[in-house]
């Protein structure tokens, strides 16, 4: 009867085990990610695009995990527009959103006005997500316009010169 027991409990414990167990295929992620070649061309597109409306800014190009891929600063743009692209950047690939559509909720929203004491966030406008399809594969951020509707619109100006490669 032990024997019959403990052949049994055994049995439960391996089925118990394979539940838990992945499959080769599940355990890797196959993710894409924004080129370095990309990450230059939405950079320069975007600093391009505020250049022609007489705006000296920053752009940064984050990848998917929000990791600096390219930077271009504009001649005389102010030094703190290095910091808050980047940080628009990586808000926008954080979140998967545009940080003007953040800021304009968390206006809205007592609660999600708590981001802004999340270490790197910054809820002004200038961060765009960049998306092959509807993935998310980083994002730009523009520092220096005259208001962040002007810096996201340079922004979308970067990305839509790469519109093509990114198969959107």
């Amino acid at each position: 009867m032990n024997h019959r027991l403990s052949l049994a409990a055994a049995s439960l414990a391996l089925a118990a085990c394979s539940s838990f167990a992945q499959s080769p295929a599940s355990a890797v992620l196959a993710q894409r990610n924004i080129s370095l070649d990309l990450a230059n061309q939405i950079a320069a597109g975007a600093v391009a695009a505020c250049a022609a409306n007489g705006y000296a800014v920053a752009a940064t190009v984050v990848d998917r995990a929000g990791t600096v891929r390219a930077v271009q600063r504009a001649d005389n743009a102010g030094p703190h527009t290095l910091g808050s692209s980047e940080r628009k950047a990586w808000t926008s690939a954080s979140a998967k959103n545009t940080t003007l559509a953040m800021m304009e909720g968390a206006q809205k929203n007592p609660a999600g006005a708590n981001l802004v004491y999340l270490p790197g966030v910054l809820l002004l406008g200038g961060g765009v997500p960049i998306k092959a399809g509807n993935e998310v594969i980083g994002a730009v951020g523009v520092g220096g316009a005259p208001g962040g509707h002007l810096d996201e619109q340079c922004a979308n100006a970067g990305i839509e010169k790469v519109r093509a490669a990114l198969g959107a």
